[in-house]
Parts: C-alpha cells; structure tokens; sequence
C-alpha cells in the first residue's frame, strides 16, 4: 500500500486535467488547451532539471540547448527536401521501409523527407551522446563552475543555430509536419486537434512524473539524495557519485529533447528564441518557485508561470518578472515556494514526567 500511495497525485492530476478539458470544451474556451499544451511540453524540461539540482545538487544554465537540439534535429530532417536524391539506394531504401515519405509543402510542392518517427529517435539518440559528451567532463564540476559550463553548452548551441543556414537562422524552421503517433492520433497544433493533442500532452506529462517518482525512490534515488546532502561522505560509503550525476544530467536532458520534439511537432516550426539563456534561467527560477526537491511543485509553478507568459500576461516585461521571481526567492524562501520549513510540534511530555 505504501507504493501505491505514491501515486495517488499521479491519479489525482490525471482526474483534473480530464474535468478541466470538459470544463473548458462545455465554456467553449478549448483555445486555452493550446497555451496548456505548450506549458506541459516545457513541463518536461522542468521535470528534468529538477531531478538534476535538487536531487543529484548539480546546476545547469544549458538545458534549453538540449531542447534545441530536440526540436531542431526533428525539424530539419522532417522538413530537409530528399527529392534530389530519391533515385539514389539509401533514399530508395528508407522510402520501402517508410522512414522517408513524401508529402506537400506549404506551397503545394512535393517533398521528399523523414518522417517524424524515424527523426524523433534520431533526435533522442543525438541528445544521449551529446549530454553524455558534456557530462562526462562538466559533471565533475561543482556550484557555479557547473553552472557556467553549461552555460557555456547553451551559447556554443545558441551560435550555431543563429549561424547555420540549415537551422534556418534568425527565422528558425517552419512547415514542419504533424507528429502522428498512430493512425487518428497525432500531435497538432490545428484547432481541430486541440483536445487530443491536449491529452498527448498530458500524457506525455504524467508518464514522465511516474518515471521520475520511481527513480526518486529506488535505489539511485535514494543514491542521488546522499551526493546531495554530502557529496564526500557518499563517496566515502561506496556510492560512485560521477556515476550517478552523470546519469542524471544524461536522463534531464532527455526530458528536454522529448519535450522540444513534441512541442516543435505541435507548433509547427521552431526558432532560436527556444535557445537563448533567457529560456535556459527561466526553467531555473521554476524549479527554484516550485522547490528544489520537490517534482510536484516544480511541475504545478511550471504549469502556471509558463501558461500566464504564453498569454502574455506579463506583456514585454516577461523576462523581468521571472528574474524579479527568482531574486525573491532567493531573499525569502531559498527552499522554494513550495517548499518552505515545516513547523514541528513539540511532542508534549508525560505528566508529571522530567528531562532526566
């Protein structure tokens, strides 16, 4: 029973996305799912990074970059035109096999490219080697030279997406085709798709949710809580610290790729304001409101901060208001948000008993 209360909010969560889509498709205002459904994409990166710092104590200003490198991996081979090489083998082969097909452009041309299946796991697999190439030297780093380093990752993936001819540069890449995950069931922006594309969203969300709930408390969680309460005195008793921060920040930017494929496919296009530092602070200061160690409260704020941004509520003072956030809770509750001391209560002593 003690396992399976774990994942009663799972449930809980699943429970009221469901009455909200009702809620919203009986008040006729289903066109906020669409802000709802990008927020629970970059939920994703989220989820992520709060494994990363406030489980395994390891700081990173990179991770946009790894969503970037999601959602621009699919982007190019979803969109990059084949047809010059279709009579070629390799071309001929991937079209039997149906990772190449061919469809319509924007302007009714015919093109000949990826399909979204085959791109979306060359996306993850080019994700793992990468985060596992800056992970290997950058995860021995500790507080802000971690920090700086990965900060470093995301400019360096910046440039060459703002410099590349084929990342589309400053206009980024559009006319990216829908990402359909099985017959009548696809990721879509269209209005028409705005309920299903909401529940794979979710989906996606709460799958996610389940596998870090599990990784927190199995053995590598448990693992991860040592190295972040004292990184030596887990060494000292056996634990193989490098090991398991470099699976983490490994496993972190995964989330951050899925959640750049989907939300790329959903969109439609992607562009280099996915990319910036400004991106990469602002999934911070979320998992700094939602608390450090706390995966619900980091998924709830990035849920709400990124939906109230994606209405435009906060106007041109976006970026001010999330680095006015992340200074506050610095100041007044370092823990986070949801996170702030608990009050104990004193057990009272028996009557007419002493302290000796």
């Amino acid at each position: 029973m003690t396992h399976l209360r774990r994942y009663i909010p799972v449930i809980a969560v699943a429970l009221g996305v469901i009455i909200l889509q009702v809620v919203l498709s009986g008040t006729r205002s289903t066109y906020y799912m669409t802000q709802l459904t990008m927020s629970a994409y970059y939920a994703l990166v989220v989820i992520g990074l709060c494994l990363l710092m406030g489980y395994a104590g390891q700081i990173s200003l990179g991770h946009a970059g790894f969503f970037a490198i999601g959602g621009y991996t699919t982007a190019v081979l979803t969109t990059f035109n084949l047809m010059a090489y279709r009579d070629t083998p390799l071309v001929s082969l991937c079209r039997s096999l149906g990772v190449v097909v061919q469809r319509q452009d924007i302007y009714g041309a015919d093109i000949l490219a990826f399909s979204p299946w085959p791109a979306f796991i060359v996306a993850i697999l080019l994700t793992v080697i990468i985060a596992f190439m800056i992970g290997l030297p950058v995860i021995r780093l500790k507080g802000h030279y971690m920090a700086m380093a990965s900060l470093g990752f995301g400019l360096i993936i910046y440039r060459i997406v703002l410099g590349g001819r084929i990342f589309g540069q400053a206009d980024g890449i559009s006319n990216i085709p829908p990402f359909k995950i099985i017959d009548g069931l696809e990721v879509n922006g269209r209005a028409a798709f705005r309920v299903e594309s909401y529940y794979i969203a979710w989906f996606v969300v709460l799958a996610a949710m389940t596998l870090a709930i599990n990784l927190v408390h199995s053995r590598v969680g448990r693992a991860l809580r040592s190295i972040h309460e004292n990184e030596e005195a887990a060494h000292s008793l056996g634990v193989n610290t490098y090991r398991y921060k470099l699976f983490v920040f490994v496993l972190s930017a995964l989330f951050a790729a899925v959640g750049g494929v989907l939300l790329t496919h959903y969109n439609g296009s992607i562009g280099p304001s996915e990319v910036t530092v400004t991106k990469s602070v602002r999934y911070l200061v979320i998992v700094a409101v939602g608390g450090m160690a706390n995966l619900w409260g980091a998924l709830f704020m990035g849920i709400i901060l990124n939906f109230l941004s994606l209405r435009g509520v906060f106007g041109s003072y976006d970026d001010a208001v999330f680095a006015i956030i992340l200074i506050a809770i610095m100041l007044f509750a370092p823990e986070g948000l949801l996170r702030l001391p608990r009050l104990r209560a004193k057990s009272p002593l028996p009557s007419g008993g002493t302290n000796g």
